[in-house]
């Protein structure tokens, strides 16, 4: 009982996280280029706790943006593009820190080719539009991992200390 409350919670926070984050975009200098702070989080998140928990946190998020209004289905979709690329290359290439870094540019570059395929115009000035979000994302992932990181090893500390009272 106590595993699956852990789980659900930490599911639910992850999505919370990931739905709060989404909302903040730093701008850029030209429309189309501004970065999301939900990115190299989601490359740490998968990092720290897994696909499983990450791809389920990512799912509940964009249900929540389609629910508040904040997201349409194309948004979805290029989110979900995103997060199954970066899920993929982390449980493909393993958890080292060159491919945190790399999976959350080539996750982004994925995106924006599954939308320029959609939309059937223009993958390649898309591509050069996320080239600054891809960079802000390869900066922050490693040291957003590292935080997560010790967050899980203290909610482990904390855990076994009640318990053992």
């Amino acid at each position: 009982m106590h595993k699956k409350v852990t789980w659900i919670t930490e599911v639910s926070l992850l999505a919370a996280f990931i739905t709060i984050t989404g909302t903040f975009k730093l701008p850029g200098l030209i429309p189309g280029t501004e970065f999301q702070l939900s990115a190299p989080l989601a490359v740490g998140i998968c990092a720290v706790f897994g696909f499983s928990k990450y791809i389920l946190a990512g799912v509940l998020s964009s249900t929540a943006g389609l629910i508040l209004g904040t997201q349409s289905l194309l948004n979805v979709f290029i989110a979900m593009v995103f997060r199954v690329t970066v899920g993929l290359i982390l449980v493909i290439f393993g958890r080292s820190w060159p491919m945190i870094i790399l999976a959350g540019p080539v996750g982004s570059a994925v995106a924006r080719l599954a939308l320029g395929g959609i939309i059937g115009k223009a993958a390649i000035p898309l591509m050069l539009a996320a080239v600054p979000g891809m960079i802000y994302t390869a900066l922050l992932a490693w040291p957003l991992t590292a935080l997560l990181r010790r967050v899980k090893e203290q909610k482990g500390k904390v855990i076994r200390h009640v318990v053992q009272r």
